[in-house]
C-alpha cells in the first residue's frame, strides 16, 4: 500500500507534511520486509536531525536496519507507544505506527523526496 498523499524516501520512510511539521513512519513495504518488529530506537525530542542521515534504529526478527531522517530540523515529538508495543509499525505503519515528528529547518529538502508514483516504480522493480 502506498498512499498518495504522503512524500517517500528510497530508503522506504514515508513523510506527511502539516505546515512545517512533518510526521515521519517507515512505509508498509519496509515493515512486512523486515517482519516482526521488536524495538525501535527513536530520536530524543529537542534533538535535531539531519536529512539521509541515520537518527535511530529499527529491530526486526530478522534484521536492524538504520532509521534514516528524511528531512532536517528540530525533533518535536517521538511516538512513545512504541517502546512497548513497537509491532505497531507493523499492524499499522501509516497511522498508529509513526515514529517521529519534526519541524522542518528547509521546506527546499522536499524536492529530494519521492512521490507516491515515484516509490510505487521504486518497489515494483
Amino acid at each position: 500500500m502506498v498512499m498518495e498523499e504522503l512524500y517517500y524516501t528510497e530508503s522506504h520512510e514515508w513523510v506527511q507534511l502539516n505546515g512545517d511539521l512533518a510526521t515521519v513512519g517507515i512505509t508498509d513495504f519496509a515493515q512486512s520486509e523486515l517482519g516482526d518488529i521488536v524495538f525501535v530506537e527513536l530520536p530524543d525530542v529537542n534533538s535535531r536531525v539531519s536529512a539521509g542521515e541515520p537518527c535511530g534504529s529499527i529491530e526486526a526478527v530478522k534484521a536492524v536496519v538504520d532509521l534514516i531522517s528524511p528531512l532536517s530540523g528540530k525533533v518535536e515529538e517521538r511516538n512513545g507507544d512504541l517502546d512497548d508495543t513497537p509491532d505497531l509499525i507493523n499492524k499499522s505503519a501509516f497511522d498508529e505506527g509513526w515514529l517521529f515528528k519534526v519541524r522542518i529547518s528547509s521546506k527546499d529538502e522536499l524536492a529530494n523526496l519521492l512521490t507516491a508514483q515515484e516509490y510505487s516504480k521504486l518497489i515494483e522493480g
